[in-house]
């Protein structure tokens, strides 16, 4: 089994949403990349950012911590939240992202889910959450 710890970005804080609220959050460190690290150190083989503005916005917002994460790292690291184009993937995977999670758009536009499998192969994985029994979308709020 692989356990892939998670770090939740709003603000540039690394935070837990209840139940998916983006008003009910709780912070746990003001630095994203110092907790990457501790993943790391804690063993972790691989990690996973999520840009819950970016979920909400549709476009990155934290591009700057998420290539400081990558920068710090040894380990692979995988990111979702507002990943709804190509030039997005491609921003992603060149700050040294090791594979992306399209969510909304996999679900609203099979053209670019294709797309992006075609030109990315092996560096796409498909999230799809769910909220009291249906697909949630655009960081929960649909």
């Amino acid at each position: 089994m692989l356990l892939i710890p998670a770090i939740d970005l709003k603000d540039g804080k690394c935070v837990r949403l209840r139940q998916g609220e983006m008003d009910q959050v709780t912070r746990y460190s003001d630095d994203p990349a110092a907790m990457a690290e501790h993943w790391q150190s804690l063993g972790a083989r691989y990690l996973h950012v999520v840009d819950l503005d970016g979920a909400v916005t549709g476009t990155p917002q934290h591009l700057s911590h998420i290539e400081a994460i990558t920068k710090r790292l040894a380990i692979p690291v995988q990111v979702g939240g507002g990943i709804r184009n190509t030039s997005t993937i491609r921003a992603y995977l060149s700050c040294g992202v090791d594979r992306v999670v399209i969510g909304t758009a996999a679900l609203q536009d099979a053209d670019f889910l294709a797309a992006a499998a075609t030109e990315f192969p092996d560096k796409i994985l498909i999230g799809i959450d769910v909220k009291q029994g249906l697909v949630a979308v655009h960081g929960w709020k649909t």
